[in-house]
């Protein structure tokens, strides 16, 4: 019975799709939740302290009011293993099912989800407007079940992936490592690092993107002790990248992952293909498995594996408080490096089609759409110049 043929709608791929896209916006996964609420009890830097605080802070406002964890809602990333004894009712393809779905959750009335896709990677660059296409992977499979590992990737740490072939002797972790120190913290830790070896370079990438949506288990691989060389390394490398001290959104402290993935396939002998891949803070991923009976059925977390974290518990002592509103000139040239400046008031936010529009208004002479004399632009995105 386990074998036969199973027929799985295509209307439930979609809605399960949707579902799971707007449950990881406001979701974090739990095991994520765990290992950084062990790094927040273990922390001696106040700065550091304090971030990992405000992500645990914002994660359970975010779950509580179903609202997104971070304003960059992803690059959508699907892993699907498809069972060869499923048969899809549809008329459409499987991408464009998997794309429906993404559609439908990034335009939900109820929780609207910032679409950042552009059209055209290398002229236009027009947005999409419903965060499609989706980046799509199928492996089929034995069994008659699909499983669909769904993830979000945030543009601030995919950006910061590499890649690199080195030579059959050299050492990954020296690699690994040095190339974190010069990532900084445009990846948002704390995070995970991913890292595939093997193949050729297009699997050591995929290698890499799919380890980094397996479930954490840092503390219990370092408690039974290594039984493999991956293991080895996963362990090796998250003690080192630990110890480079960017920590938590680069202010320092002890903990910049709380866990490291490693993955291997078989490569040709002459080569070495190393990816690596962060992970951000986000950490949205989660997996589904559709087995005919409808779409998936996805519970919320259990919100008391949430820690306790009161805004008054984030510490304020020792900051600047900082009135917008009544902002001058000289309290700004007052201010210094390393300064925590706590703000109030109303900002301005702009992302790279807007400080592009101003620069082309000022170079051309016309007034600007608003008034910015006395006034702060919160910079949350790539600039255009």
């Amino acid at each position: 019975m386990g074998n036969r043929t199973r027929t799985i709608a295509g209307r439930d791929i979609t809605r399960s799709v949707a579902d799971a896209l707007q449950y990881i916006s406001y979701y974090h996964p739990p095991d994520y939740i765990r290992y950084l609420s062990l790094a927040y009890a273990r922390e001696q830097s106040t700065s550091a302290k304090n971030a990992i605080g405000q992500i645990l802070l914002n994660s359970r406002m975010a779950a509580f009011g179903r609202r997104p964890i971070c304003q960059d809602t992803g690059l959508v990333v699907v892993f699907a293993k498809v069972g060869m004894g499923v048969r899809i009712k549809s008329a459409a393809n499987f991408a464009d099912l998997i794309n429906e779905g993404v559609r439908r959750a990034y335009l939900d009335p109820d929780n609207p989800l910032r679409p950042s896709i552009v059209s055209d990677p290398l002229a236009g660059r027009l947005n999409t407007r419903d965060n499609t296409p989706a980046v799509v992977h199928v492996d089929l499979v034995q069994g008659n079940q699909i499983e669909i590992t769904i993830a979000a990737k945030g543009g601030g740490s995919e950006n910061k992936a590499r890649f690199t072939t080195l030579n059959p002797g050299a050492s990954v972790a020296d690699w690994v490592v040095d190339t974190v120190s010069t990532l900084g913290s445009g990846w948002c830790p704390p995070g995970l690092i991913s890292v595939g070896v093997g193949g050729s370079a297009e699997k050591a990438m995929l290698l890499a993107k799919a380890a980094m949506n397996e479930p954490i288990d840092m503390s219990d691989l370092i408690a039974k002790g290594p039984s493999s060389a991956e293991e080895a390394l996963r362990i090796e490398l998250y003690e080192r990248i630990n110890g480079l001290g960017i920590g938590a959104q680069g202010l320092g402290g002890l903990t910049t992952v709380v866990d490291v993935k490693v993955a291997t396939y078989p490569t040709h002998a002459a080569s070495k293909p190393v990816a690596l891949i962060p992970q951000c803070a986000a950490n949205r991923h989660l997996t589904f498995t559709l087995d005919g009976k409808g779409a998936a059925q996805l519970q919320p977390p259990d919100l008391s594996q949430w820690p306790q974290i009161d805004a008054e518990d984030v510490q304020t002592t020792g900051v600047r408080r900082v009135n917008l509103d009544g902002l001058t000139r000289e309290e700004t040239a007052s201010w210094r490096c390393g300064e925590t400046l706590l703000l109030s008031g109303k900002m301005l936010t702009g992302r790279d089609a807007a400080h592009k529009r101003m620069v082309d208004m000022i170079d051309a002479g016309k007034p600007l759409p608003v008034d910015l004399r006395g006034r702060v632009i919160y910079y949350v995105g790539p600039s255009a110049r």
